[in-house]
C-alpha cells in the first residue's frame, strides 16, 4: 500500500488574524496595490511563494477584500463633500442607515456614540444635488434631526499604512 505524501500546510485552516509578516505585506500593498507577488517579496525579504500563500490566506479570512484605485474626486467634478450627523428614533438606527447607504452619493455611513447616532459622508457635483440629498435625508421616517457640515479642505483622507503596525 502506497502512503500519501502531505505537506506541512495540507489540511490546515488559514491562521486567524495577521502576524508581523502579514502586516508588512499589507503595508506594502497600501503603498501600491499593483505590485506583483515577486515585487512585494523583494521589498520585505520573503519568498514569492510565501507572499502568494499569505495573500490567499488574508483573502480567505476577509482581511483583504479587493483592490480599488485612489481617486481625486475634485478633479472628477465632485466639488462638494459633506459630513452629516443624523439623530434617529430609538430602535430604528439600522433601518435608517440601510436606507441612507443606498444613495449613490453616500460613500460612508458610521454609527457611533455621542449626541447623534450616525455620521454620513457623501459627495456631490453641484449644490442642487446636495440640496436634494439633504431634503431626502430629513424626509426618511425615524430621522429626528440632521446637522450637515460642508468639508472645506481635505487634510488627510487616504490610508497608506496601518495605524499601528507590529
Amino acid at each position: 500500500m502506497k502512503k500519501s505524501r502531505t505537506t506541512k500546510t495540507a489540511g490546515k485552516k488559514p491562521r486567524a488574524g495577521a502576524d508581523a509578516d502579514d502586516l508588512r505585506i499589507i503595508n506594502v500593498l497600501l503603498q501600491d496595490a499593483r505590485l506583483s507577488y515577486r515585487q512585494i517579496a523583494a521589498r520585505i525579504g520573503l519568498s514569492t511563494a510565501t507572499v502568494a500563500q499569505r495573500l490567499r490566506n488574508l483573502e480567505r479570512q476577509g482581511v483583504l477584500a479587493g483592490t480599488v484605485p485612489l481617486l481625486d474626486y475634485e478633479k472628477l467634478g465632485y466639488a462638494f463633500c459633506v459630513l452629516t450627523k443624523v439623530k434617529v428614533k430609538q430602535g430604528r438606527l439600522f433601518e435608517v442607515e440601510r436606507k441612507i447607504s443606498a444613495d449613490p452619493h453616500v460613500f460612508a455611513v458610521y454609527d457611533h456614540t455621542g449626541g447623534t447616532d450616525a455620521t454620513v459622508m457623501a459627495r456631490f457635483r453641484e449644490r442642487k444635488g446636495l440640496d436634494r440629498f439633504l431634503k431626502l435625508l430629513q424626509s426618511i421616517p425615524h430621522v429626528e434631526r440632521t446637522e450637515t457640515q460642508l468639508i472645506l479642505n481635505v487634510i488627510k483622507e487616504s490610508i497608506r499604512r496601518l495605524p499601528d503596525p507590529m
